[in-house]
């Protein structure tokens, strides 16, 4: 089981849960299983090309997927992957 931690913006689809622990053996298996328990969520990490939005960060553990191997990095049962959205603004001067 690997455990998948949600960004407080993104809660509000997922019954307000902080995390979700899923079966899963990638982490591509595991955002499909995430988005088919949480249909809501999908459109806000994936295009409707069904590509990981650009602005959406996924880490497991440490390290970032596109250092890894993507959606296809494997995972541990004791995995922790983390969705961290990327944040914009500030003001101009």
């Amino acid at each position: 089981m690997a455990t998948i931690t949600i960004p407080t913006p993104l809660r509000k689809y997922v019954e307000g849960r902080d995390n979700i622990i899923l079966e899963a053996a990638t982490v591509g298996e595991l955002l499909s299983k995430l988005v088919e328990n949480y249909p809501d969520l999908g459109q806000h990490l994936f295009s409707a090309e069904g590509k990981l939005r650009s602005f959406v960060n996924l880490y497991v553990g440490d390290e970032d997927i596109r250092y890894l191997q993507g959606e296809a990095t494997p995972l541990r049962s004791d995995e922790v992957i983390s969705i961290i959205p990327a944040i914009a603004g500030g003001t101009a001067r």
